[in-house]
């Protein structure tokens, strides 16, 4: 199937390949993103390389660290050692392959899920997408993160066509990869899990199905997937005596403080990007300006009052010391106490919205704040035109999930989406790049309207259905 799909449109391929190459380049070439986190994912590597200790530089000595999983680490190691050290343009070309190949995954996941027609459409909306594109010249985990995901997804797909383990334990690397790039990374197993749950419970309800096809599956992926974290593990508990499979939530060293009196203020009203950059990312060290919070980040005067004397208290210190921390904790209380639905669900469901809608401009010289207009003309000229383009993205991946839902497979992709974007209105910063290991999903569904697979969308029974001991 593959292969003929290959020789029948190798002209086509060949020329989609080449747009999506140079588009990479292009972002690689005026907007290379090697940012602070880069250089800490960086200092890591070369640490671990030239002295032989998981840790960050100091003043006097490398501390060991457990702040951040050694999937990039590794990666950038393994660049550094061949291209020579921080070398980040190499980081960026050899992201811009893999970006590519994940192009070719999503392409392969629309040919077993859909047909040609789709395929075809997958492959030019993920080569085109400028999404995609822009982070692959960013020094950060999005490109490869997006890749493994796919990864998954497709060999999901296989292993559910032929019932063969050797793909559900491929299907459990890619997500190890994933998860060892970022912690997050574990809801693709998650997700994946619960889908082969559900579908097993579904058709054992109809026909008596041996539980071994369902045990397979579901502990190849969880054994495989999770086998990598115990060296890891291991490692944190002889060098700290603490049991961390995974890094922490605040990305913190051991004992080092975290301000989550702050933390819970915060959740009581942020919901969007801007307040990211203005407030979130302030502290501590920069002065936060009350002017900046919005008008939801204040239920009376007299809190309003409050808050802007604990406000005035950190500017003067430029950091958040525990009885601060505590009195930030007191406000975050009492909004709480008097609104809960507002931060247990309007809030999360309104980051989750600005995540999904907004122009991924944040490796971009656009502003932030891009609907004031107050930026260079060609700058607010980009953050609208890729505003757009991400609404057109949304609105065809929406239609062909309405048209496909019925589809073997469909359930599967938007399981995945559900979990993650559950778990990304918990966090107190709604970055959109958090969404982008969701695209392949946005991409395979748009593809899915544009080829218009009426007779799938009608249920009819799929090549993946007919072969498969679980499905």
């Amino acid at each position: 199937m593959v292969y003929q799909f290959l020789r029948r449109n190798l002209r086509f391929i060949l020329t989609i390949t080449a747009a999506a190459f140079l588009l990479r380049l292009m972002f690689i070439r005026y907007f290379p993103g090697v940012v602070t986190d880069s250089f800490v994912y960086g200092d890591i590597a070369k640490n671990w390389l030239q002295h032989g200790v998981y840790g960050l530089s100091g003043p006097e000595e490398i501390s060991p660290t457990y702040i951040r999983l050694p999937g990039y680490p590794a990666f950038l190691a393994l660049i550094f050692s061949i291209f020579g050290m921080e070398h980040y343009r190499a980081v960026l070309i050899v992201q811009m392959f893999l970006d590519v190949g994940a192009c070719f995954v999503c392409a392969d996941i629309a040919l077993r899920i859909f047909g040609p027609a789709s395929a075809r459409t997958a492959f030019v909306l993920a080569a085109l997408c400028p999404f995609l594109a822009n982070y692959s010249a960013a020094a950060l985990t999005e490109t490869l993160e997006v890749f493994f995901t796919a990864l998954a997804l497709d060999l999901t797909a296989r292993a559910l066509q032929t019932s063969r383990a050797a793909y559900w334990a491929g299907c459990g690397a890619a997500c190890a990869a994933a998860i060892l790039l970022r912690p997050d990374g574990m809801l693709l197993v998650v997700a994946i899990e619960a889908f082969l749950v559900w579908k097993f419970a579904a058709k054992r309800s109809v026909n008596r199905l041996p539980v071994r096809i369902f045990l397979i599956p579901v502990l190849l992926v969880g054994v495989v997937s999770t086998l990598p974290l115990v060296p890891w593990t291991l490692r944190n508990w002889r060098v700290f005596h603490r049991f961390q499979p995974l890094a922490p939530r605040y990305a913190n060293e051991e004992e080092e403080f975290v301000p989550m009196g702050f933390n819970h203020w915060v959740k009581t009203w942020i919901a969007d990007y801007s307040s990211v950059e203005e407030i979130y990312w302030a502290v501590p060290g920069s002065e936060m300006d009350p002017g900046k919070l919005p008008s939801r980040a204040f239920d009376s005067l007299q809190q309003q009052a409050q808050t802007a004397g604990v406000i005035k208290e950190y500017n003067t210190l430029l950091h958040v010391s525990p009885e601060l921390d505590r009195r930030f904790e007191a406000i975050a209380s009492d909004r709480i106490r008097a609104h809960p639905a507002r931060y247990y669900l309007g809030l999360p469901a309104l980051r989750v919205l600005d995540m999904w809608a907004r122009p991924r401009t944040e490796m971009l010289p656009s502003d932030s704040r891009w609907w004031e207009f107050n930026d260079e003309p060609k700058f607010s000229a980009l953050a609208v035109s890729l505003g757009m383009i991400n609404v057109c993205y949304l609105v065809l991946a929406l239609a062909g999930w309405v048209r496909t839902r019925r589809t073997p497979l469909v359930g599967l992709l938007i399981t995945f989406c559900i979990f993650r974007s559950a778990f990304l209105g918990t966090l107190e910063n709604p970055e959109p790049r958090y969404t982008l290991e969701m695209y392949p999903v946005v991409i395979l569904l748009g593809a899915a309207t544009i080829a218009g697979n009426r007779a799938l969308a009608q249920g009819q029974v799929s090549h993946a259905e007919a072969r498969s001991d679980v499905l």
